[in-house]
């Protein structure tokens, strides 16, 4: 009985002392693991460079045309003639639409008859004044109704040329919205022409850029239609008031626009050039990181072993232009920066470094 007991004894023993083995042996691993240095990261890096920024204004705004209208009718009638096709160019003056006018001219006929015989008892009367064969009174009663007769002939005329419905300036034309035999009333859209060389943007500034802005200064637009063009104009007018609900300013520069490609209404990025150019250092817009307490970047640097490691450094930020930050403080020309794969890094990791892939403005490009 006692050595059964004993050996029980022994059995759990020794079941006890390999567990607590076991379990002894998993810590020193773990300690062990936690010891060595983590292994480094591959991320992408780029060089804080010094370049030739031009100060610029950046905005949103409209292009709009020189002149453009809705092509309407002033007076009701029946499409008689449709002289012009959907987007084409007309010169000032040219025929649009000509509205039935038949029965006006055959009225206007009836009223220069009426303004013949109007006239003829006015050179009666006017003989006859002289030697008292009338009175004054009868001689300008006749004056009178010639005078209303010559005035309803130039109404009737005017009445006949409204139904000659004219290009008001030159320029292209929209969708013709008219067909013949059409009865028209009065304001009725014939066609929208639109002049378009040259051609306004209309943006608008925060009103602490007023004292920015003048007449004649530089601005570039760019439009989504041609993302890899860029149109130049200048500042031809600034608003003469700052908008007290949105307290900014309205301007409006000029593009030449000889071969029409920009339109009325497209959206356009307007940068309005500001003085001349100055020398900042910069970095991709990728290396950033932005942070309510600040802004950083993990600086590389080489450590006494030759590894890549490396240190958050807070930096102070200024203008950003194509995809490029300017750094105001906290870096120096030829310092390297992460560009990409900072997500996870630490002050004081070491890390590898892979710029096979390059990041530009954003987007990944496989070089």
């Amino acid at each position: 009985m006692v050595k059964r007991l004993v050996l029980v004894i022994l059995l759990l023993a020794l079941l006890f002392g390999g567990v607590f083995g076991w379990k002894y042996l998993q810590r020193q691993q773990s300690q062990a693991l936690q010891s060595q240095p983590p292994p480094p990261t591959t991320v992408s890096s780029a060089e804080v460079t010094a370049v030739h920024w031009q100060p610029t204004l950046s905005a949103v705004g409209s292009l709009v045309a020189i002149n453009g209208t809705d092509v309407t009718t002033e007076v009701a009638g029946k499409v008689e003639e449709i002289r012009f096709k959907s987007g084409e160019r007309v010169a000032k003056g040219n025929i649009l639409v000509q509205l039935d006018a038949a029965v006006d001219r055959a009225d206007l006929d009836g009223l220069k008859a009426d303004m013949r015989l109007a006239q003829l008892q006015l050179e009666r009367n006017a003989r006859l004044l002289p030697r008292r064969a009338i009175s004054q009174s009868a001689y300008d009663e006749t004056k009178t109704r010639y005078e209303s007769a010559k005035a309803k002939v130039a109404s009737q005329e005017a009445l006949i040329n409204k139904k000659t419905i004219r290009a008001p300036f030159a320029g292209l034309l929209g969708i013709r919205e008219v067909n013949l035999g059409q009865y028209l009333s009065p304001g009725t859209k014939i066609v929208q022409i639109q002049q378009l060389t040259p051609i306004f943007v209309d943006y608008t500034l925060p009103e602490r850029h007023f004292n920015q802005l003048q007449e004649g200064q530089t601005v570039q637009v760019t439009v989504s239609a041609y993302p890899n063009e860029t149109f130049v104009g200048r500042i031809t007018a600034v608003d003469a008031a700052v908008n007290p609900a949105t307290r900014s300013i309205q301007t409006r520069a000029t593009l030449q626009n000889p071969d029409g490609r920009l339109r009325p209404g497209m959206f356009a990025e307007v940068t309005t050039e500001q003085g001349a150019p100055r020398q900042v250092l910069t970095i991709p817009r990728t290396a950033v990181s932005y942070n309510p307490y600040g802004d950083f970047v993990f600086r590389i640097q080489q450590d006494k072993n030759g590894e890549q490691i490396v240190h958050r450094t807070q930096i102070t930020t200024g203008a950003i232009q194509q995809g490029r930050v300017e750094i105001v403080n906290g870096l120096k020309i030829g310092q390297w920066v992460v560009q990409a794969g900072q997500q996870k890094l630490r002050n004081g990791q070491p890390v590898r470094i892979d710029n096979s892939v390059a990041l530009q403005a954003g987007k990944v490009v496989n070089e």
